[in-house]
């Protein structure tokens, strides 16, 4: 017979941990790369791609939206392609990522590029 805890069922899922964009940038590569893609994602703006770098950790990159923004479950999302490099390491990578109309943009897809 079980003799522990609170015998009453748990149910729900384990929330995953954010998406991270790459393990080798440094907190102020992250917040740089996070304003060029809220930029680069921006439904009002021009489509282009945005760059980002940070001079003192050599760290760069860029977004360049994929498609239109799109509607999911009250948030906008747009999905996305993006460069980054950092720690003589090049990663291509493909993702999307949704804001609430206040908030900031999150990851919420993230892999690497694949061409079809």
């Amino acid at each position: 017979m079980w003799q522990g805890g609170a015998p009453e069922d748990v149910t729900g899922s384990i929330a995953k941990p954010p998406l991270k964009l790459s393990r080798r940038l440094d907190p102020e590569d992250l917040r740089r790369a996070v304003a060029a893609m809220s930029t680069a994602l921006d439904p009002q703006g021009s489509g282009a791609s945005v760059n980002w770098d940070n001079p003192q950790s050599g760290a760069k990159g860029s977004f360049t939206p994929v498609g239109q923004a799109y509607p999911l479950d009250g948030k906008i999302c747009r999905s996305f392609l993006a460069d980054v490099s950092a720690s003589e390491n090049v990663e291509r990578l493909q993702g999307a990522a949704c804001r609430e109309k206040t908030a900031e943009w999150a990851l919420t897809e993230l892999r690497p590029f694949k061409k079809s």
